[in-house]
């Protein structure tokens, strides 16, 4: 695998509190970095796994503007059948 013109991403492991745009729920993790420091960062939902990087629009970053016809109830989620 070639390398990628903004270089390896580091990962981290670090939560933060914000809201998922997906599901609302509150613990989101960085789990990538730009190594060109303050570029981008990778989030991932820890309840629905929902993940996005920091440049992408509001309507895939914020809870406000995540469209309503996509986003999850996190008690759904916990009922629902797992698929493997």
């Amino acid at each position: 695998m070639g390398a990628h013109p903004e270089g390896n991403a580091t990962m981290s492991a670090d939560a933060e509190v914000m809201p998922c745009p997906r599901c609302q729920a509150v613990v989101v993790r960085q789990v990538a970095a730009s190594p060109v420091p303050g570029r981008w960062v990778m989030r991932s939902c820890q309840t629905c796994w929902y993940a996005w990087r920091s440049t992408e629009p509001d309507t895939a970053t914020r809870a406000g503007s995540y469209p309503e016809s996509f986003r999850l109830d996190p008690r759904e989620i916990t009922a629902a059948p797992r698929m493997v």
